[in-house]
């Protein structure tokens, strides 16, 4: 499958390709009851589920039965059963306790299943434009496609949940906007996807327009607040009429902020204190370059407001003119007790060109380059990326929901090294699958140190 084009993996357990276990079959429904509609019913008119005013597309039914990991290995070093129903852990015990003839079942020998990743800062409208040959095209159709190929190329790297920024204003209007909502509604079942509203002005007269269209934005579905105080003629205007509509609507604000203003940094904190669904900024790569008592100030300020932190350990977002690829200082700020969150930001556009959208690889940034270990690496895109984003907390363990990654590995530190083959869990279903096999040509060396190797198990060219 090729990177660029995601399909949705297949239901039958012998499409599965080589080098991981199958996707387990859906059950078979009941068939339904003859019905007869009354003489007088007339059948209502069929819309098409993209259609203005159409219905929303269906949710995928529940699965009647329930899915039972099988084998798998916990960051704690135990092997593990894990039973899944109903998009929650019904139960996690010893390897063999919870078999059952009627649970499908998937075999997670050799893979380290974690709490699945989220996204907190991707840019759905513009990602994937990065080849294109002339100017970006806005048409809703196209932006809904590539928001649409975006969400599922970070599904496949394990990210079940994603915080998506959207630009609208200027010529575009709310375009863009109804473009991301209308993706959102088409992948229902395979990932969570919810819309920023990002307005470029909202003070002076033209700020006016800016004001009234995010208004609308809320009212449409965008269900986060957003946008860019630093690129507003008036930041501390831009501030209060952001925080204010937030509070009016009860909406969680997420601002970009390049943050080498110390000055700018303790306004926001001050005036974000009070909001009770929460203020994130991010990327704060100017943090890093302020003098280290200036930074280490400013951490103190938002953290004692409440105020997250995302950083973009691959690079800039195209949201920000680029002032350097420093990430921010991610030590520090935890230090101080501010919770800092990873994302992706740009996947192929402008802000990045080679952008992956890879959680995982932003976790092996911050463990290789930004001095965390593995473990706190793989939270920031996980815990910490889900608390940002308002989404419950997962545990492998009962009772918490079924949003889950395995990948192929023993230890946090070796996936965030070779994190090839991964299965994601979206609400206690398999929903994407991603196999790598590595082979080498047959090897006297290889053979004599019984070194660790992974081949086909049927003939292959």
């Amino acid at each position: 499958m090729s990177d660029s084009q995601p399909q949705q993996p297949p239901h039958s357990p012998r499409s599965g390709k080589r080098g991981g276990p199958p996707l387990p079959a859906p059950p078979r429904p009941p068939p339904p009851a003859p019905r007869r509609a009354p003489p007088t019913a007339r059948p209502p008119p069929r819309r098409h589920p993209g259609a203005p005013g159409g219905p929303h597309p269906p949710a995928p039914a529940p699965h009647a039965t329930t899915l039972l990991l099988a084998g798998a290995r916990l960051t704690d070093g135990r092997t593990v059963d894990v039973r899944l129903g109903a998009g929650r852990i019904q139960a996690v015990g010893t390897t063999g306790s919870l078999s059952s003839p009627v649970l499908s079942r998937v075999d997670l020998s050799g893979y380290l299943l974690l709490p699945a990743p989220a996204e907190p800062h991707a840019h759905g409208d513009t990602a994937l434009t990065a080849d294109g040959d002339g100017p970006v095209s806005y048409a809703p159709d196209e932006v809904q496609r590539r928001a649409t190929e975006a969400a599922l190329l970070q599904l496949g790297h394990g990210a079940t949940a994603l915080r998506s920024h959207v630009r609208i204003g200027d010529v575009h209007g709310l375009g863009p906007m109804e473009a991301v909502l209308q993706a959102r509604r088409s992948l229902r079942g395979l990932a969570d996807l919810t819309a920023v509203a990002v307005p470029r002005l909202l003070t002076g007269v033209a700020g006016a327009d800016g004001l009234a269209m995010l208004r609308d934005a809320v009212k449409m579905g965008a269900s986060v607040i957003g946008g860019c105080p630093d690129l507003d003629p008036d930041p501390t205007g831009f501030l209060e009429a952001v925080l204010g509509l937030a509070d009016e609507h009860g909406c969680p604000v997420d601002l970009h902020t390049d943050g080498d203003d110390p000055a700018r940094l303790a306004r926001l904190a001050a005036m974000a204190g009070g909001l009770r669904p929460g203020v994130t900024i991010g990327p704060c790569g100017g943090l890093s370059r302020l003098p280290l008592d200036a930074a280490a100030r400013a951490a103190d300020q938002l953290a004692a407001a409440g105020v997250r932190v995302t950083c973009l350990p691959q690079g800039d977002c195209a949201a920000l003119e680029r002032r350097g690829l420093r990430t921010a200082p991610v030590r520090l700020l935890r230090a101080a007790g501010v919770r800092v969150a990873a994302g992706s930001g740009a996947l192929r556009d402008a802000g990045n060109p080679v952008g992956r959208g890879d959680p995982l690889e932003a976790a092996y940034l911050l463990a290789s380059q930004g001095g965390l270990r593995a473990g706190e690496a793989y939270e920031s895109v996980s815990a910490c990326a889900r608390e940002a984003m308002g989404l419950p907390e997962v545990r492998v363990e009962a009772g918490f929901p079924a949003e889950l990654l395995a990948v192929r590995g023993e230890r946090i530190a070796g996936v965030l090294s070779l994190a090839y083959s991964r299965i994601v869990i979206h609400r206690g279903r398999v929903v994407a699958r991603t196999s790598a096999v590595r082979e080498y040509c047959d090897s006297a060396v290889a053979v004599a140190l019984d070194l660790p190797r992974q081949g086909r198990t049927e003939p292959g060219p």
